[in-house]
């Protein structure tokens, strides 16, 4: 249904949302600039805010487009995410032991994409459309099967970057998916713990690598290696204890002005927020992100297009995932997997993709037949 045929199609515009979403921008460049400005000025803090600019216009554009109409660029869209994932693979020099990006000629500015990021969206939308086609055959395994092998190309070719993080993305967006969609909670569970099982066969035959083995060990005890692998979980619990309730005020971060914590403008953005706002600023964040998954959470549940409601829970289950992952990560109840925190970390790429992200949940509430406001 297009946006013209909505009898009322501005009333279903989630302001709401929209507003979340431009303190959530705002409280992201407040913290990459508290993060950065003593070695950079305000230059990171300013090239967000362009990268939000730009990303608020691919919001726009893909809320304005009739998402009925994507089941038919599905093969186009696959092909694309596949082929950015391999010139990755095959072009892409090495930087810090990883081959994720591509180096664009932007004039005046080090500007690297990164397709991973893009190919979340991508897959929501392909996946989406894949499991909508199927309706009720979701229920039986060898059509769950068939779910999951869509998504195993990316998923593998992301694991080989290598980045560990986003392909457990790639498989929080089909569990989402594939639930809303009806598939048997059995069915889920059993595929569950086939997945734990392949993951220690991996790992006693040493097919992960060095570092993913030391990660899991940090988690398990970070004081083993508090100079080493230990070093950032422990500094990011410094830092975030270090706010207590009401922070130590903007710009007056002790672990972040002295630098302890490496690139805490990106993955570690959380701590900049706890320690300079403490546990007030952490349930503000908190809170705003509440908003964020609740309206899309609603307009999922109020879209009467199976299509629409799969897309919108795809996109819940990107941003619930990175959430917990990444607060869970810099508070050292989860491994750090190099997950970073929607629309807060320093990164283009990734603004874009979660910006894209909030426009196909726009377009779906716009185009519903019901109204919560």
């Amino acid at each position: 249904m297009s946006l013209t045929a909505s009898p009322r199609p501005l009333r279903n515009l989630d302001k709401t949302l929209i507003l979340a979403v431009l303190l959530l921008m705002a409280f992201s460049i407040a913290a990459i600039f508290a993060a950065t400005s003593a070695k950079s000025g305000a230059g990171l803090a300013l090239r967000q805010g362009i990268y939000f600019a730009v990303g608020l216009i691919v919001c726009g554009v893909v809320a304005s487009r009739d998402y009925a109409n994507l089941p038919r660029y599905v093969p186009y869209l696959y092909g694309l995410n596949i082929v950015l994932l391999l010139i990755v693979e095959f072009f892409s020099p090495e930087v810090k032991g990883a081959a994720r990006w591509i180096k664009l000629p932007i004039p005046g500015m080090d500007f690297k994409l990164q397709p991973s990021e893009f190919a979340k969206i991508l897959t929501i939308i392909t996946l989406s459309c894949h499991v909508a086609q199927m309706e009720t055959r979701i229920r039986q395994f060898p059509y769950l099967l068939l779910s999951l092998a869509h998504i195993a190309i990316p998923t593998l070719l992301i694991m080989k970057q290598p980045d560990l993080g986003t392909s457990l993305v790639l498989v929080a967006i089909w569990a989402g998916i594939v639930f809303v969609a009806g598939a048997k909670w059995q069915h889920l569970v059993g595929l569950a713990l086939v997945g734990v099982l392949l993951f220690a066969v991996a790992w006693h035959f040493d097919l992960l690598k060095d570092y993913q083995k030391e990660r899991i060990h940090t988690f398990i005890d970070p004081l083993s290696d508090p100079k080493g692998k230990g070093y950032h979980v422990l500094q990011s619990l410094i830092a975030i204890g270090g706010g207590s309730v009401r922070g130590q005020g903007f710009m007056n971060g002790l672990q972040t002005n002295n630098r302890f914590i490496p690139e805490n403008q990106t993955d570690f953005v959380f701590t900049v927020v706890g320690e300079e706002t403490g546990f007030v600023g952490g349930c503000v964040l908190l809170g705003i992100y509440a908003v964020i998954l609740y309206r899309g959470s609603l307009i999922a549940a109020t879209c009467d297009d199976p299509l629409g409601r799969l897309i919108a829970s795809g996109v819940v289950s990107l941003f619930t995932f990175h959430l917990l992952v990444n607060i869970g990560m810099t508070t050292g109840i989860m491994p750090v997997v190099g997950v970073p925190l929607p629309l807060m970390s320093f990164g283009g790429s990734a603004a874009w993709a979660n910006l894209a992200g909030i426009g196909l949940l726009l377009g779906i509430g716009l185009r519903r037949h019901t109204s919560f406001f």
